[in-house]
């Protein structure tokens, strides 16, 4: 039987000199992947798996790697901290079953998808079942945040959170770390982030848009460049923008086809239950969805495209030549 864990982080265990603890992470992707190599440079001992072989070898290449979910649990030490970095649904549903059958009582799960927070909720009840620890940590900042220090919002009960606090702490920014309170709470703030950077985006793509339509004839990575020194709307979105101008003037080599991955329209179907008018956020998800069905070369919609592609590694969709 575990002694309860209440001890700090900080003195948990430290196998090696200057090493914290050890970390399974559960997916090795576009985050998960950069996530790990943050937490290795902060004296973190990372141990990753992934479903898909390719990737497991180009990890092991950076840290150590398990062949298999058991392998990883296996190489932990007695009390266990593994996150997750999985895409939302299915997946994340099923590993969390999986999970309880294979933790013990103190371990602690953190979900640093975008897992809606509905389920987050069912979630933490099933792993309360067996008293394993259940944060969810919303993740901002893109590929860059986190691999250099990431915006956490991060929910959960307090004494897990506490456990975990110099690990969150190590792997995020500059003031980009809040406790956000009980499980469910860090998925839903940033739900709600995301809406929010749904209508930022499309407000930039239009405001290029009508630039693109007018008589000047502007550059399009001179004016993001401008816009981000000193203006009412400079941003790292706007950044992002001039750095996707320097590699394409006008946005020539993809379509305006969209993606969504499904947090705004969550925030969309939360505001309607609440009753509160998002004009803005609502509207930059149905340009994304008819962006699949009239796909041409709207400017706007390219623009988007392409602010996604720049933070989050998200695909262009490529026009035919």
């Amino acid at each position: 039987m575990k002694k309860y864990f209440f001890k700090s982080f900080e003195k948990v265990i430290k196998k090696k000199k200057g090493v914290y603890m050890k970390i399974g992470f559960l997916g090795l992707g576009k985050m998960g992947y950069n996530i790990a190599l943050n937490a290795i440079d902060n004296n973190f001992e990372v141990i990753g798996y992934d479903v898909d072989e390719n990737v497991r070898k180009k990890a092991s290449k950076d840290f150590k790697i398990a062949n298999s979910i058991d392998e990883l649990i296996e190489k932990l030490d007695d009390v266990k901290f593994i996150l997750l970095s999985l895409p939302a649904g299915k997946i994340t549903d099923d590993m969390i079953f999986l999970l309880k059958e294979k933790l013990s009582k103190d371990d602690i799960v953190i979900d640093t998808g975008n897992t809606n927070y509905k389920k987050t909720l069912e979630h933490y009840e099933i792993l309360k079942e067996k008293n394993i620890g259940f944060l969810d940590c919303g993740t901002s900042g893109g590929m860059s945040g986190a691999r250099n220090g990431a915006c956490l919002m991060v929910g959960g009960e307090k004494k897990y959170y506490d456990q975990v606090k110099d690990f969150f702490e190590a792997i995020s920014c500059e003031d980009g770390l809040l406790y956000t309170g009980p499980a469910g709470s860090g998925h839903y703030l940033k739900m709600i982030h995301n809406g929010i950077e749904y209508g930022m985006m499309q407000a930039i793509g239009e405001g290029f848009a009508v630039l693109e339509a007018s008589e000047f004839d502007y550059d399009y990575e001179d004016v993001s460049k401008v816009w981000n020194h000193g203006s009412v709307i400079r941003s790292w979105l706007i950044e992002l923008a001039q750095e996707g101008f320097a590699k394409d003037p006008k946005l020539d080599s993809h379509s305006g086809v969209i993606n969504a991955n499904g947090e705004c329209k969550w925030t969309v179907e939360e505001a309607l239950r609440l009753d509160v008018p998002v004009p803005v956020i609502s509207n930059s998800l149905f340009v994304r969805n008819t962006s699949k069905i009239n796909v041409d070369d709207n400017f706007s919609n390219k623009v988007v495209a392409q602010l996604r592609n720049g933070f989050g590694g998200h695909d262009l969709v490529k026009k035919d030549k």
